[in-house]
């Protein structure tokens, strides 16, 4: 069984910063993308960022600059450093994996249970 476990949200001020984590744990044989999602109160779940396994990023326009994604392969982790973050970041904050639980079966999309990131002075 597979298991996304986001840590770190919680209220910052604007202009702050935050470190978003999420660790992959279960029985699994390869990890593709990873990524982070958040839905704010009455809207749509948005993407925020992905990384692949070679590390090739890519950023919705709204958080190029001052998001950073990054991973740790040795330990199924990705981050989410969010700098100088604004209201409009409030969110959940969700991670996901495109994964293999073993050589020969076919890749699903696993997602954590979410971190809230409220941004307010």
């Amino acid at each position: 069984q597979v298991q996304l476990v986001e840590s770190g949200g919680g209220l910052v001020q604007p202009g702050g910063s935050l470190k978003l984590s999420c660790t992959a744990s279960g029985s699994i044989f390869s990890i593709n993308v990873m990524g982070w999602y958040r839905q704010a109160p009455g809207k749509q779940r948005e993407l925020v960022a992905t990384i692949s396994s070679g590390g090739n990023t890519n950023y919705a326009d709204s958080v190029k600059g001052r998001l950073t994604i990054s991973r740790d392969n040795a330990k199924n982790t990705v981050y989410l450093q969010m700098n100088s973050p604004k209201p409009e970041d409030t969110a959940i904050y969700y991670c996901n994996a495109d994964l293999k639980v073993g050589r020969w079966s076919p890749q699903y999309t696993y997602w954590g249970q979410g971190t809230q990131v409220t941004v307010s002075s």
